[in-house]
């Protein structure tokens, strides 16, 4: 019991270590490039770590842009930046303002943004209205003291601010190229934020006597000239997504920052004090009809495209490309659909074509059974007929009775003559499967008699048996009945076969038929060689073992049994006879009728 007391106290101690620190990010405007301000406000990221337990934060630079999809998509949990951005965020986003930045070149002023309008010192300008008609360059048209602010100042004079200048470049950041543009004559004139050409001097970048600067002043206690009203510095802000309580925790720390802290000296400020009121932004903002609430996705492709000149140039072309590809491939996929459709249309013919040569070739394999069968009631009927007719011419009487016996005879021959001709030609027309109610038996039945003639010339004996309890079944009739007749005239003709060669005593074939709950199988088996090949190779399109056959009759069967959703098979016998057995399965009720 001590044991586990002991290792709960030293869990409960354990426990802080263990804590993975929450990962916080601030995004800050990044005036001049990513590695400047990650080179900037690391120490204060380190600071904060220091001061703000189980935080850790990083640094997400940006220009107005990123910072503002940063925040859309929660990549950012805090931002510092100029009160211009502020407010076009916090219309979209709530936010609240932490701390506001002490400017240090400025002893400690918290009104430090606006804008330096710079000329060559060579030029004709001196004032803003030399410049109408002019190309002039600056950062971002959010920017607040890089832009916005000699806005402000244009719109007091009464200056068309739209119609003014004869074009504005926006070069984003970082700021260098402003001057550059400037100096090599590329514009007339560049909007910087204020100390920006101050900075570019100290660092060497260019030379003071090669620019001026118009409209300047000196606010008391500034190291920089200034051509515009000075509005709120930047500001330390947080979303909605941040707890309170460490909202307080990083606002305390922000407050305690010494002004002599390295975090303060690398990031160019002298501490940060209570947020200021931005009414001064709000009222540049309201009167230059600045819409804050509205992201315009469309000047946010445009300004991705032109800070990204040649990836943007690069995603269009594949664009481009890939819809043309796209459309091509629609256009040979709708000619090969339109070909595939021809193509099976034309094969689906030739298949009804061959059909028909099959039975063609099968009624003329039984050409003398049909004679015969068909010359029988005509015979009788012609006899039937005399007879009426010599009494007639001899005046003996005939009753009413023995007339209608007569006629009867008469018509029932007829009747037979034309079930015949019927088959035939229902076996020669067939086209597209018909799928109705059919009698089994009787099918095998008529399939029989068409073959009859056929039985006795070569002396085969065919029996019928019956398994189960008899059902119709939904099927093609005419094509199921030349299924029947092709199977029993190939028994036919290899019993014939081996008769000629003397290996079969008694030829005979036999019809089984086996109904079961949901189908019934027809097996028909004869006593002759069996089969010569494998069944998949009998069962190719124009292969046959016949000396004249025309090797489509056992594929036609295939074919038409799957169309009855169906299955056909071949085998040999496996008892101590010899001989093949074809199989039909046959569904009660296909699928098409249901």
């Amino acid at each position: 019991m001590l044991r586990i007391l002991l290792l709960l106290i030293a869990i409960s101690f354990l426990s802080p270590v263990w804590a993975k620190p929450q990962e916080l990010y601030v995004g800050v405007l990044a005036n001049w490039g990513d590695q400047q301000a990650i080179a900037r406000w690391t120490p204060m990221m380190d600071y904060l770590n220091e001061h703000v337990p189980d935080t850790r934060f990083h640094v997400y630079p940006g220009n107005f842009v990123a910072l503002n999809q940063a925040m859309e998509s929660g990549k950012i949990q805090f931002i510092i930046t100029n009160p211009g951005q502020y407010l076009y965020l916090s219309n979209q986003f709530p936010l609240s303002w932490l701390a506001t930045m002490r400017s240090r070149r400025h002893n400690g002023a918290t009104s430090a943004i606006g804008s330096a309008i710079i000329v060559r010192a060579d030029s004709d300008y001196r004032t803003l209205y030399d410049l109408k008609q002019k190309s002039i360059a600056a950062s971002d048209p959010h920017a607040l003291g890089g832009y916005q602010a000699t806005i402000g100042l244009m719109h007091k004079l009464g200056m068309d601010t739209n119609n003014y200048f004869k074009e504005i470049k926006f070069l984003g950041f970082p700021l260098d190229p402003l001057l550059y543009q400037v100096r090599d004559g590329n514009v007339d004139a560049a909007i910087t934020p204020l100390c920006t050409f101050e900075d570019m001097v100290e660092r060497g970048l260019i030379k003071e006597d090669e620019f001026r600067i118009l409209n300047p002043s000196r606010p008391e206690g500034f190291d920089c000239q200034c051509s515009t009203k000075l509005y709120p510095n930047w500001s330390f802000a947080a979303s909605e997504s941040v707890d309170i309580e460490l909202s307080k925790h990083i606002t305390q720390a922000l407050m305690d920052l010494p002004s002599e802290h390295p975090a303060a000296i690398q990031a160019n400020l002298k501490g940060w004090t209570s947020p200021i009121s931005q009414l001064a932004v709000i009222q540049l903002f309201s009167e230059l009809h600045v819409e804050v609430s509205d992201v315009n996705r469309w000047d946010t492709l445009l300004n991705w495209l032109n800070d990204n000149r040649h990836w943007g140039g690069l995603a269009i072309l594949l664009f481009i490309v890939a819809t043309v590809y796209h459309l091509w491939i629609e256009y040979r996929f709708h000619q090969k659909s339109e070909s595939l459709i021809e193509s099976e249309r034309q094969l689906k013919q030739q298949e009804l074509a061959l059909e028909k040569l099959q039975s063609t070739a099968i009624i003329g394999e039984i050409g003398a059974g049909l004679a015969h069968e068909i010359n029988q009631p005509i015979a009788a009927v012609t006899s039937y007929s005399e007879g009426a007719l010599m009494r007639m011419e001899n005046n003996q009487p005939m009753d009413e009775e023995k007339t209608i016996e007569l006629l009867t005879k008469i018509h029932q021959q007829s009747t037979r003559a034309g079930e015949v001709v019927h088959r035939i030609r229902g076996l020669l027309k067939r086209k597209e499967a018909v799928m109705v109610d059919v009698n089994l038996l009787s099918l095998i039945d008529e399939s029989v008699s068409l073959l009859k003639i056929e039985l006795a010339r070569h002396d085969i004996s065919i029996e019928t048996s019956t398994k189960g309890e008899p059902f119709f079944i939904t099927a093609d009739r005419v094509g199921l009945m030349q299924v029947l007749i092709n199977l029993i005239k190939n028994s036919i003709d290899a019993i014939s076969d081996s008769e000629r060669e003397g290996t079969i005593k008694r030829p005979k074939i036999v019809i089984a038929m086996e109904f079961k709950e949901h189908q019934v199988d027809v097996s028909i088996i004869d006593n002759g060689p069996g089969l010569p090949e494998e069944s998949d190779a009998l069962m190719a399109t124009f292969y046959t073992t016949k000396e004249n056959g025309l090797g489509l009759g056992l594929a036609i069967c295939n074919e038409v049994i799957k169309e009855h959703e169906g299955t056909f098979s071949l085998t040999n016998r496996q008892d101590i006879s010899s001989g093949c057995i074809a199989k039909i399965c046959l569904k009660k009720e296909a699928l098409s009728k249901k």
